[in-house]
């Protein structure tokens, strides 16, 4: 068996010495994809540059990523090495990106390292592109698993969106959490189907044997 995790921020450059990322850690990532790896699962994980958590990677391949873009080109290339049984999105990835930086006056403004002494810079950010709504194109036969970190609202709306995620991204499954959903993890699978599991151990612990008991089933 294989699988691909994806782990940790993306990030988007403002100019070539700043960035915009996220707080993500990469920690629950790599250990989903060492617990694979133990479990004796042929595991790549596709780890963000800027991922600041630094425990030790047991993955038979651990590889960087940049940029959403950067992320979703190495999934291509992935996706066209072989069979690939599951695919866990677990990345943070960056909902914006830069397109315009205008000066105070209202011109725009560039190059390598944007000057400081200008005053205030107004950017302009545009929507990035969904890396999880390429998943299922590219892996049309693999068990696809996205999350959703929820911060407002309650554990119902969490669950929602959820779902929502399943059915509009074609996934197979989506683990849920964050403040919305509680001190927990949920791991939805459709049509109402959700188990909880109390730490990252646990998940992670949990989503080995689905995806053995899944694949072994198929």
């Amino acid at each position: 068996m294989k699988a691909i995790v994806t782990c940790g921020p993306s990030c988007e450059p403002i100019d070539r010495v700043r960035r915009m990322t996220n707080f993500s850690t990469g920690e629950l990532g790599v250990r989903l994809a060492n617990a694979l790896t133990v479990a004796g699962v042929e595991t790549i994980c596709l780890k963000g540059e800027q991922a600041t958590w630094r425990g030790e990677s047991r993955a038979s391949r651990t590889i960087a990523y940049a940029t959403n873009n950067d992320l979703l080109g190495k999934l291509k290339a992935e996706a066209q090495a072989g069979r690939v049984d599951a695919v866990f999105h677990a990345a943070a990835l960056c909902d914006y990106r830069v397109s315009r930086i205008l000066n105070a006056s209202g011109s725009e403004v560039g190059g390598a390292k944007i000057p400081t002494g200008g005053g205030a810079l107004t950017m302009t950010l545009e929507p990035t592109a969904k890396v999880i709504a390429q998943l299922r194109p590219l892996f049309p036969e693999a068990l696809l698993v996205g999350w959703k970190y929820e911060l407002d609202g309650d554990r119902a709306e969490a669950l929602e969106k959820a779902f929502a995620q399943i059915a509009s991204k074609q996934t197979t499954a989506c683990v849920v959490n964050g403040a919305a959903y509680g001190s927990d993890f949920g791991l939805c699978e459709p049509p109402d189907s959700v188990a909880n599991f109390p730490d990252k151990a646990e998940l992670c612990a949990g989503l080995v044997r689905w995806m053995i008991q899944r694949c072994g089933s198929d």
